[in-house]
């Protein structure tokens, strides 16, 4: 019984900025990065980032937030920018405002881009037209499988691997 609620218990592994949550009988664990982190990551990469709020704060939805961040994701953002050469600035992150769900922003599988003539042209012409989403947004699929939703004003997209990082 004791071996059973050891695999069955809260696993939780803390390296600098970085934490891995998950069960034994998840499929796979997310491993969830800090704002700082996130940040860090996303300067090496020449990745900016904007908030109408001019702010950070995850509980404030005029902030943009990478607290909780999945760290598949901030690595796709950068496998974005890599693949694609053009300007990339986040919108949106993991603050409150967003849709709610098991994939939504504040569980850190996703981030908004704005949009510029190169990002929707590379989105456009590189992955596959996978149609329209519930709320009428075209959305486009990545060979791995990250979505990427065309919200008219922003790029909404849906991480669920690092893109091939």
């Amino acid at each position: 019984m004791k071996f059973r609620s050891a695999l069955t218990a809260l696993a939780l592994l803390v390296v600098p900025g970085v934490a891995v949550v998950g069960t034994a009988t998840d499929a796979f664990a997310v491993s969830k990065i800090s704002h700082a982190t996130a940040t860090s990551m996303f300067r090496q990469s020449g990745i900016t980032w904007s908030s109408s709020g001019n702010c950070s704060d995850r509980n404030n939805s005029t902030c943009t937030s990478f607290e909780q961040l999945n760290l598949a994701t901030a690595q796709g953002a950068q496998t974005l920018k890599g693949a694609s050469g053009c300007a990339l600035n986040i919108t949106g992150g993991t603050e409150t405002g967003h849709a709610s769900g098991t994939y939504s922003h504040w569980n850190g599988y996703k981030l908004d881009y704005g949009k510029n003539t190169c990002v929707t042209a590379y989105i456009k012409n590189t992955f596959s037209y996978i149609g329209l989403r519930g709320d009428g947004a075209p959305q486009y699929q990545s060979g791995s499988g990250n979505i990427y939703a065309d919200e008219g004003s922003h790029w909404d997209v849906l991480y669920y691997t690092c893109g091939g990082c």
